[in-house]
């Protein structure tokens, strides 16, 4: 591995080809941003594509892209004299400290949930009105459910026992029912409610739901595009097949 100077000396490079590009280059100089925003959205997900492919030479290049944003973020601020890299990251640096007491002071922790605990204790002496604050407003709504109930967490609110969260499943999966059955206008609202408490019942089992989601997701396209590809060799048209012909196709799939 790299020595820390070798670390250093790699950021350092990042640093002055940010100057050059912003300086010499028609396309960089001209973003803001704004202008960067969305493209720093398409490359976090490329990252996570790569860590759920398992493609660790892939996450190396999608972290350098990553990193490439927070640089130009920097750059661009420091122009107007807001801020530079330093200054965000001696921040996130002073956070960690604060944030650790465990580790940079004298206070004692138990354990993970503890450490988690103290956390989101600390962020209140900070002045945050609210545990939820942290929580960003564009989140997917599922990410946004972990992170709620996980911050919940941090300050007691919760079950005591998964088997009084499955409980609530129960009660919400019937109340959802009733309302589909009916066909209420109120169907969305209990779907709403059915899959946070489904949400809180996977944390306790110790599940990522947004993973376990995609992982799903991942497992329908492979059999579907088996289905499509498999059919076509066999002369069968898709939207013309029975659905019983599409069945055998599936479980097939299933065996690959």
């Amino acid at each position: 591995m790299n020595t820390m100077q070798a670390k250093l000396d790699a950021f350092q490079r990042l640093l002055t080809i940010m100057d050059e590009l912003r300086e010499q280059c028609p396309w960089d100089k001209k973003q803001t941003m704004d202008s960067l925003r969305h493209l720093t959205i398409e490359e976090v997900y490329e990252l996570t594509d790569a860590i759920m492919d398992g493609d660790l030479q892939e996450v190396k290049k999608e972290i350098g892209d990553v990193m490439l944003h927070m640089v130009f973020y920097s750059k661009i601020a420091s122009e107007t004299q807001d801020f530079d890299i330093a200054d965000s990251l001696n921040s996130i640096c002073d956070k960690l400290i604060d944030r650790h007491p465990h580790i940079y002071g004298d206070v004692e922790v138990s354990g993970e949930e503890e450490v988690k605990a103290n956390w989101e204790k600390l962020k209140l002496k900070e002045g945050k009105k609210s545990v939820l604050e942290g929580v960003p407003k564009g989140l997917p709504s599922m990410v946004k459910a972990v992170r709620i109930q996980d911050k919940a967490r941090g300050v007691g609110f919760d079950w005591d026992h998964e088997n009084q969260v499955w409980d609530k499943v129960n009660e919400e999966l019937a109340e959802f029912k009733a309302e589909a059955d009916a066909q209420s206008d109120q169907v969305e609202d209990e779907f709403g409610d059915l899959l946070f408490s489904l949400i809180n019942f996977a944390r306790f089992k110790g599940i990522n739901p947004d993973d376990a989601l995609e992982k799903t997701n991942r497992k329908f396209i492979q059999r579907f595009q088996y289905l499509e590809t498999q059919s076509a060799k066999d002369g069968k048209v898709m939207g013309e097949m029975s659905l019983e012909e599409m069945d055998a196709y599936w479980n097939a799939a299933k065996k690959v």
